[in-house]
Protein backbone atom coordinates (compact mmCIF):
# COMPACT_ATOMS: atom_id res chain seq x y z
CA UNK A 1 0.00 0.00 0.00
CA UNK A 2 1.44 3.52 -0.73
CA UNK A 3 1.90 6.40 1.70
CA UNK A 4 -1.04 7.82 2.23
CA UNK A 5 -3.74 5.29 0.62
CA UNK A 6 -6.37 4.08 2.53
CA UNK A 7 -7.00 0.53 2.36
CA UNK A 8 -10.66 -0.23 3.91
CA UNK A 9 -10.88 -2.89 6.13
CA UNK A 10 -12.67 -6.25 5.37
CA UNK A 11 -14.10 -6.64 8.79
CA UNK A 12 -15.32 -4.91 12.14
CA UNK A 13 -12.44 -4.51 14.39
CA UNK A 14 -14.29 -3.98 17.38
CA UNK A 15 -17.08 -6.59 17.48
CA UNK A 16 -13.97 -8.76 16.32
CA UNK A 17 -12.14 -8.52 19.67
CA UNK A 18 -8.87 -10.09 19.28
CA UNK A 19 -7.67 -10.72 15.79
CA UNK A 20 -4.46 -10.70 13.61
CA UNK A 21 -3.69 -9.17 10.36
CA UNK A 22 0.03 -9.10 8.43
CA UNK A 23 0.96 -6.04 6.82
CA UNK A 24 4.31 -6.28 4.56
CA UNK A 25 4.71 -9.79 6.13
CA UNK A 26 4.57 -8.60 9.84
CA UNK A 27 2.33 -9.98 12.05
CA UNK A 28 0.58 -8.17 14.53
CA UNK A 29 -1.67 -8.55 16.93
CA UNK A 30 -4.44 -5.68 18.15
CA UNK A 31 -5.65 -6.58 21.62
CA UNK A 32 -3.92 -9.44 22.77
CA UNK A 33 -0.33 -7.61 21.85
CA UNK A 34 -1.31 -3.89 23.40
CA UNK A 35 1.72 -2.84 25.47
CA UNK A 36 -0.27 -3.10 28.99
CA UNK A 37 2.37 -3.59 31.47
CA UNK A 38 4.33 -1.01 29.93
CA UNK A 39 1.37 1.46 29.35
CA UNK A 40 0.56 0.86 33.35
CA UNK A 41 4.49 1.62 34.31
CA UNK A 42 4.43 4.57 32.36
CA UNK A 43 1.27 6.01 33.69
CA UNK A 44 2.06 5.61 37.28
CA UNK A 45 5.55 6.87 36.76
CA UNK A 46 3.57 9.78 34.92
CA UNK A 47 1.00 10.36 37.28
CA UNK A 48 3.80 10.04 40.28
CA UNK A 49 6.41 12.82 38.51
CA UNK A 50 3.47 14.94 37.87
CA UNK A 51 2.26 15.19 41.42
CA UNK A 52 6.03 15.17 42.73
CA UNK A 53 6.52 18.64 40.34
CA UNK A 54 3.64 19.89 41.46
CA UNK A 55 4.71 19.41 45.52
CA UNK A 56 7.85 20.73 44.46
CA UNK A 57 7.00 24.02 42.26
CA UNK A 58 5.26 25.12 45.24
CA UNK A 59 7.86 25.02 47.43
CA UNK A 60 10.18 26.76 44.63
CA UNK A 61 11.07 30.49 43.70
CA UNK A 62 10.07 31.18 40.11
CA UNK A 63 13.55 30.38 38.62
CA UNK A 64 12.88 26.84 40.06
CA UNK A 65 9.14 26.94 39.04
CA UNK A 66 10.12 27.62 35.79
CA UNK A 67 12.23 24.80 35.27
CA UNK A 68 9.81 22.22 36.99
CA UNK A 69 7.07 23.96 34.37
CA UNK A 70 8.91 22.82 30.98
CA UNK A 71 9.31 18.97 32.48
CA UNK A 72 5.69 19.36 33.49
CA UNK A 73 4.73 20.36 29.98
CA UNK A 74 7.02 18.02 28.31
CA UNK A 75 5.91 15.18 30.63
CA UNK A 76 2.07 15.47 30.41
CA UNK A 77 2.05 15.41 26.67
CA UNK A 78 3.17 11.83 27.18
CA UNK A 79 -0.28 11.86 30.04
CA UNK A 80 -2.62 12.95 27.01
CA UNK A 81 -0.71 10.18 24.83
CA UNK A 82 -1.56 7.81 27.59
CA UNK A 83 -5.53 8.79 27.78
CA UNK A 84 -5.66 8.70 24.01
CA UNK A 85 -4.51 4.91 24.17
CA UNK A 86 -6.99 4.76 26.50
CA UNK A 87 -9.81 6.55 24.50
CA UNK A 88 -9.32 4.14 22.04
CA UNK A 89 -9.33 1.27 24.13
CA UNK A 90 -5.45 0.29 23.67
CA UNK A 91 -4.23 1.14 27.37
CA UNK A 92 -5.27 -2.29 29.08
CA UNK A 93 -6.94 -5.46 27.63
CA UNK A 94 -9.78 -5.53 30.19
CA UNK A 95 -11.83 -1.99 29.01
CA UNK A 96 -12.61 -1.89 32.89
CA UNK A 97 -8.71 -1.58 33.63
CA UNK A 98 -8.29 0.85 30.58
CA UNK A 99 -10.99 3.22 31.71
CA UNK A 100 -9.97 3.39 34.90
CA UNK A 101 -6.28 4.16 34.71
CA UNK A 102 -8.05 6.59 31.77
CA UNK A 103 -9.86 8.20 34.16
CA UNK A 104 -7.56 8.81 36.79
CA UNK A 105 -4.46 10.44 33.55
CA UNK A 106 -7.57 12.69 32.52
CA UNK A 107 -7.72 14.15 36.06
CA UNK A 108 -4.22 14.96 35.58
CA UNK A 109 -4.91 16.87 32.47
CA UNK A 110 -7.70 17.97 33.77
CA UNK A 111 -10.43 16.10 31.77
CA UNK A 112 -13.14 14.02 31.81
CA UNK A 113 -11.96 10.41 30.51
CA UNK A 114 -15.77 9.84 28.64
CA UNK A 115 -15.50 13.64 27.23
CA UNK A 116 -12.16 12.93 25.57
CA UNK A 117 -13.05 9.15 24.69
CA UNK A 118 -16.27 10.36 22.61
CA UNK A 119 -15.13 13.52 20.59
CA UNK A 120 -11.66 11.80 20.01
CA UNK A 121 -14.20 9.07 18.08
CA UNK A 122 -15.72 12.75 16.55
CA UNK A 123 -12.41 13.87 15.59
CA UNK A 124 -11.89 10.65 13.77
CA UNK A 125 -15.39 10.91 11.95
CA UNK A 126 -14.95 14.23 11.16
CA UNK A 127 -10.98 15.07 10.36
CA UNK A 128 -10.81 17.52 7.94
CA UNK A 129 -14.33 17.97 7.30
CA UNK A 130 -16.16 21.73 7.65
CA UNK A 131 -16.20 20.94 11.09
CA UNK A 132 -12.77 20.86 12.03
CA UNK A 133 -11.31 22.82 9.23
CA UNK A 134 -9.23 25.37 12.05
CA UNK A 135 -6.52 26.28 9.26
CA UNK A 136 -8.25 27.52 6.37
CA UNK A 137 -11.45 29.74 5.24
CA UNK A 138 -14.14 30.24 2.90
CA UNK A 139 -14.61 33.46 1.61
CA UNK A 140 -17.67 33.71 3.41
CA UNK A 141 -15.96 32.89 6.66
CA UNK A 142 -14.61 36.26 8.75
CA UNK A 143 -11.18 36.41 8.72
CA UNK A 144 -10.92 38.22 12.13
CA UNK A 145 -12.90 35.04 13.55
CA UNK A 146 -10.86 33.11 11.79
CA UNK A 147 -7.64 34.25 12.96
CA UNK A 148 -8.92 34.67 16.63
CA UNK A 149 -9.58 30.32 16.61
CA UNK A 150 -6.10 29.94 15.35
CA UNK A 151 -4.00 31.87 17.24
CA UNK A 152 -6.36 30.94 20.40
CA UNK A 153 -5.18 27.34 19.64
CA UNK A 154 -1.56 28.26 19.19
CA UNK A 155 -0.87 30.09 21.98
CA UNK A 156 -2.77 27.64 24.57
CA UNK A 157 -6.02 29.47 25.32
CA UNK A 158 -7.58 26.44 23.92
CA UNK A 159 -6.57 24.37 26.52
CA UNK A 160 -8.22 26.09 29.33
CA UNK A 161 -11.75 25.44 27.43
CA UNK A 162 -11.49 21.90 28.27
CA UNK A 163 -11.41 21.63 31.69
CA UNK A 164 -14.32 23.91 31.67
CA UNK A 165 -15.43 21.87 28.99
CA UNK A 166 -16.14 19.07 31.56
CA UNK A 167 -17.73 21.08 34.12
CA UNK A 168 -20.06 22.44 31.56
CA UNK A 169 -20.86 19.03 30.27
CA UNK A 170 -21.33 17.33 33.75
CA UNK A 171 -23.19 20.18 35.18
CA UNK A 172 -25.64 21.67 32.34
CA UNK A 173 -25.72 19.27 29.24
CA UNK A 174 -28.10 21.36 27.53
CA UNK A 175 -25.84 24.19 27.18
CA UNK A 176 -23.44 22.80 24.49
CA UNK A 177 -26.68 21.80 22.50
CA UNK A 178 -27.95 25.57 22.77
CA UNK A 179 -28.16 27.56 19.65
CA UNK A 180 -24.88 28.91 19.90
CA UNK A 181 -23.13 25.51 19.98
CA UNK A 182 -25.47 23.79 17.66
CA UNK A 183 -24.51 27.27 14.85
CA UNK A 184 -21.03 27.12 15.49
CA UNK A 185 -19.19 25.35 12.51
CA UNK A 186 -16.71 23.53 15.17
CA UNK A 187 -19.29 22.24 17.70
CA UNK A 188 -22.10 21.52 16.00
CA UNK A 189 -21.62 17.54 15.82
CA UNK A 190 -19.54 17.55 18.97
CA UNK A 191 -21.57 16.36 21.57
CA UNK A 192 -24.45 14.63 19.59
CA UNK A 193 -23.32 11.10 21.18
CA UNK A 194 -23.65 11.93 24.44
CA UNK A 195 -26.23 9.95 25.67
CA UNK A 196 -27.64 9.63 29.21
CA UNK A 197 -25.15 7.13 30.17
CA UNK A 198 -22.39 9.48 28.41
CA UNK A 199 -23.17 12.22 30.66
CA UNK A 200 -23.51 10.19 33.90
CA UNK A 201 -20.15 9.17 33.14
CA UNK A 202 -18.90 12.52 32.70
CA UNK A 203 -20.51 13.69 36.16
CA UNK A 204 -19.07 10.59 37.94
CA UNK A 205 -15.76 11.50 36.45
CA UNK A 206 -15.91 15.31 37.24
CA UNK A 207 -16.90 14.55 40.26
CA UNK A 208 -14.21 12.36 41.46
CA UNK A 209 -11.81 14.82 39.75
CA UNK A 210 -12.60 17.53 41.90
CA UNK A 211 -12.27 15.53 45.10
CA UNK A 212 -9.00 13.83 43.87
CA UNK A 213 -7.82 17.81 43.23
CA UNK A 214 -9.14 18.92 46.74
CA UNK A 215 -7.08 15.84 48.52
CA UNK A 216 -3.91 16.56 46.98
CA UNK A 217 -4.25 20.32 47.71
CA UNK A 218 -4.52 19.28 50.99
CA UNK A 219 -2.47 16.06 51.11
CA UNK A 220 0.65 17.56 49.24
CA UNK A 221 0.14 21.38 50.91
CA UNK A 222 0.04 22.75 47.23
CA UNK A 223 0.05 26.04 46.47
CA UNK A 224 -2.24 27.68 43.65
CA UNK A 225 0.70 30.27 42.12
CA UNK A 226 2.87 27.01 41.57
CA UNK A 227 0.21 25.11 40.35
CA UNK A 228 -0.92 27.26 37.71
CA UNK A 229 1.94 28.38 36.53
CA UNK A 230 2.85 24.30 35.43
CA UNK A 231 -0.63 24.33 34.01
CA UNK A 232 -0.20 26.96 32.02
CA UNK A 233 3.13 26.15 30.78
CA UNK A 234 1.54 22.99 30.03
CA UNK A 235 -1.70 24.25 28.45
CA UNK A 236 0.37 26.57 26.05
CA UNK A 237 2.76 22.82 24.89
CA UNK A 238 -0.41 20.69 24.66
CA UNK A 239 -2.40 23.78 22.32
CA UNK A 240 0.12 24.71 20.29
CA UNK A 241 1.05 21.26 19.14
CA UNK A 242 -2.69 19.76 19.12
CA UNK A 243 -3.09 20.80 15.22
CA UNK A 244 0.17 19.72 14.20
CA UNK A 245 0.13 16.25 12.23
CA UNK A 246 -3.27 17.86 10.69
CA UNK A 247 -2.52 21.73 9.51
CA UNK A 248 -3.05 21.91 5.48
CA UNK A 249 -2.89 18.13 5.49
CA UNK A 250 -5.60 16.81 2.26
CA UNK A 251 -9.20 17.22 2.93
CA UNK A 252 -9.75 13.87 3.67
CA UNK A 253 -11.13 12.28 6.66
CA UNK A 254 -8.94 8.89 7.10
CA UNK A 255 -5.63 10.02 5.26
CA UNK A 256 -6.09 14.05 6.50
CA UNK A 257 -2.84 13.83 8.41
CA UNK A 258 0.88 14.31 8.18
CA UNK A 259 3.50 11.28 9.21
CA UNK A 260 6.58 14.12 10.99
CA UNK A 261 9.96 13.10 11.39
CA UNK A 262 11.35 13.82 15.29
CA UNK A 263 14.07 13.18 17.24
CA UNK A 264 14.01 9.22 18.95
CA UNK A 265 13.18 11.02 22.85
CA UNK A 266 10.80 13.16 20.99
CA UNK A 267 8.40 10.11 19.56
CA UNK A 268 8.88 8.56 22.80
CA UNK A 269 7.15 11.42 24.48
CA UNK A 270 4.63 11.21 21.62
CA UNK A 271 4.09 7.68 22.06
CA UNK A 272 4.82 7.74 18.17
CA UNK A 273 2.06 10.54 18.04
CA UNK A 274 4.11 11.77 14.61
CA UNK A 275 2.73 9.06 12.71
CA UNK A 276 -0.97 10.52 12.51
CA UNK A 277 -1.79 9.47 9.37
CA UNK A 278 -0.64 6.06 10.11
CA UNK A 279 -3.09 6.35 13.15
CA UNK A 280 -6.11 7.55 11.40
CA UNK A 281 -5.60 4.82 8.81
CA UNK A 282 -5.22 2.26 11.54
CA UNK A 283 -6.76 3.64 14.46
CA UNK A 284 -7.04 0.79 16.55
CA UNK A 285 -3.60 -0.23 16.50
CA UNK A 286 -1.40 0.45 19.50
CA UNK A 287 1.14 2.82 20.03
CA UNK A 288 3.95 0.82 19.63
CA UNK A 289 3.49 -1.26 16.70
CA UNK A 290 2.83 2.26 14.42
CA UNK A 291 6.69 2.21 13.85
CA UNK A 292 6.13 -1.30 12.36
CA UNK A 293 3.40 0.05 10.10
CA UNK A 294 5.41 2.43 8.81
CA UNK A 295 8.63 0.15 7.39
CA UNK A 296 9.15 1.10 3.86
CA UNK A 297 7.47 4.38 4.68
CA UNK A 298 9.25 7.69 4.26
CA UNK A 299 7.72 11.08 6.45
CA UNK A 300 5.98 14.00 4.89
CA UNK A 301 8.14 16.28 6.36
CA UNK A 302 9.89 17.50 9.81
CA UNK A 303 8.16 17.88 12.71
CA UNK A 304 9.43 21.88 13.74
CA UNK A 305 9.37 23.12 10.20
CA UNK A 306 5.56 22.08 9.73
CA UNK A 307 5.21 23.85 12.87
CA UNK A 308 6.69 27.01 12.88
CA UNK A 309 4.79 26.87 9.73
CA UNK A 310 1.22 27.47 11.39
CA UNK A 311 2.15 30.58 13.15
CA UNK A 312 2.10 32.24 9.10
CA UNK A 313 -1.82 31.58 9.68
CA UNK A 314 -4.45 30.32 8.09
CA UNK A 315 -4.87 30.69 4.54
CA UNK A 316 -7.85 30.68 1.60
CA UNK A 317 -9.81 27.45 0.72
CA UNK A 318 -11.19 26.87 -2.30
CA UNK A 319 -12.35 22.96 -2.15
CA UNK A 320 -15.10 21.59 -0.38
CA UNK A 321 -14.88 19.35 2.75
CA UNK A 322 -15.61 15.99 2.81
CA UNK A 323 -18.86 14.28 4.53
CA UNK A 324 -17.97 13.02 7.86
CA UNK A 325 -17.31 9.11 8.15
CA UNK A 326 -20.19 7.46 9.92
CA UNK A 327 -19.61 5.89 13.36
CA UNK A 328 -19.90 2.47 11.67
CA UNK A 329 -16.66 3.38 9.13
CA UNK A 330 -14.53 4.42 11.98
CA UNK A 331 -14.95 1.34 13.82
CA UNK A 332 -14.20 -1.26 10.48
CA UNK A 333 -10.94 0.59 9.66
CA UNK A 334 -8.00 -1.86 10.93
Amino acid sequence: MAPGQYKPAQWNCLQAGFHTYDISGTRILNRETIPSGLNLLMAGGVFFLAMALLWLASRLSLPGQLLCGLLFAQLLLTNYQLIHEASHELLHPDVRINDGVGMVLGWLFPVSFTLMKVTHVVHHCCNRSDHEMFDCYYPGDSRLIKWFQWYGLLTGVWWWLVPLGSLLLAIRPAWLRSPPFRKARTTAALFDDFGPEEIRRVRRETLLGLLFWVGAFRLLDLHWPGVLLLYALFGFNWATRQYVTHAFSPRDVVNGAWNLRVGRLHGWTLLNGQWDRLHHQHPHVSWIHLPDLARGRDYDQDYWRQYLRLWRGPKPCGEPGPDCLPRTGYEVLE
